[in-house]
């Protein structure tokens, strides 16, 4: 069930924090954290991740409940509790955005940081749980998990 209050805070604490930003910062304005480095700002993002797919709003609102099922179905069907911590964690973030979506059309973004003279593309909350997640996600397939071995496959299938 951590999985569940994990999917839960994130899209809280997205949701809350882009309620925030809307009520308290322009359009375009840029507010200092740490000068020259990090600002607060509010952008509208048609697009996905970084700005690709500009204007694929229909695409998205299709797609993401798709992804959101699966990941709901790996959840259910997995026992593995960091696994499903993990998944739980994209999900948050993926029905964060999606909240946005259906609500404006848009994705709100509002963290925005400079190297040097360089500005990285404004995000949220939502993107910073996906992002981590899936790092998480890559990570637990490369190095923790293990493929069952065959008499558990065979024990499972017998239980069914």
């Amino acid at each position: 069930m951590s999985w569940i209050i994990i999917t839960v805070l994130v899209i809280a604490i997205d949701q809350i924090t882009k309620y925030i930003v809307v009520r308290n910062i322009e359009p375009q304005e840029m507010i200092p954290v740490i000068d020259r480095f990090f600002y607060l700002t509010l952008h509208r993002n048609p697009g996905g991740a970084w700005g690709i797919f500009q204007n694929s709003g229909v695409m998205f609102l299709i797609l993401i409940p798709m992804i959101s099922a699966i990941l709901i179905y790996t959840i259910i069907r997995n026992n593995d509790r960091f696994l499903r911590a993990i998944l739980g964690l994209i999900l948050g973030g993926a029905i964060g955005n999606y909240i946005d979506r259906v609500a404006e059309g848009k994705v709100i973004d509002f963290l925005l940081f400079y190297i040097g003279p360089y500005p990285f593309p404004v995000f949220n909350a939502a993107d910073i749980a996906v992002t981590c997640g899936t790092i998480m996600l890559a990570v637990y397939i490369l190095f923790i998990y293990k493929e069952p071995k065959k008499a558990d496959q065979e024990e499972e299938k017998n239980e069914e």
